[in-house]
């Protein structure tokens, strides 16, 4: 590697954002550790991650669509508080409207609030809740914080806290929006090939059947 100039990325150390709370009912598990969806809108993970810049930490929530893996609803923020997953979760609701989705997360004091579970009530969001301290029950999110944070995050210092938000939302809307618009492409094309396929049998319809009256 060094004779070819290149160089690897150190991982950064870890940052506790998940704080339960013990007094907080924690929503089932609806996923169980399946995270196929049957098409858009079915299912969404969500976590917290962190962002260092010199001038102090940032903290990043996100939505994913587990059928596309498109990033649906982000935010950022200095703080932990119940706003910041709200405020992700808002805008994946404005922007996908989704009908009787099942939002999975992990029981951070945030998702397990009130405020949190009202507003998944008014918006028709089902709530769903991996176990506590097992990251494979959120491993979707979890997959793509570790890809932010190698391909951005290990590879860059932010000055400032301006500076971090925008290089996150070049990530989310770039990077991260191609490499999930090639999953759709795919997932097109293969239902293009089983219309195809279907269109090509033999018809078992015998003659047309009589409108009903």
């Amino acid at each position: 590697m060094r004779a070819l100039g290149l160089t690897g990325v150190s991982r950064r150390k870890g940052t506790r954002t998940t704080i339960r709370d013990r007094e907080a009912r924690p929503a089932p598990d609806l996923v169980d550790r399946d995270f196929t969806a049957a098409g858009p809108d079915r299912l969404w993970v969500a976590d917290i991650t962190y962002v260092p810049t010199w001038a102090g930490f940032l903290y990043l929530a996100v939505v994913l669509d587990a059928w596309s893996r498109r990033v649906v609803g982000w935010a950022m923020a200095t703080h932990l508080r119940t706003e910041l997953v709200l405020e992700a979760l808002n805008m994946a609701f404005t922007q996908r409207r989704p009908m009787d989705v099942i939002h999975h997360s992990d029981q951070g004091c945030q998702y397990a609030s009130i405020a949190f579970g009202q507003r998944c009530r008014d918006m028709g969001v089902r709530p769903s809740m991996g176990s506590v301290g097992n990251a494979y029950d959120n491993a979707m999110c979890e997959s793509f914080f570790a890809t932010l944070e190698c391909e951005l995050f290990d590879r860059h210092r932010f000055r400032s806290q301006a500076e971090a938000r925008m290089a996150v939302f070049e990530f989310i809307e770039g990077f991260h929006e191609r490499a999930a618009g090639v999953n759709d492409v795919r997932s097109s094309a293969r239902c293009v090939r089983n219309v195809k396929v279907e269109s090509a049998r033999p018809s078992q319809m015998t003659e047309w059947p009589k409108p009903t009256r």
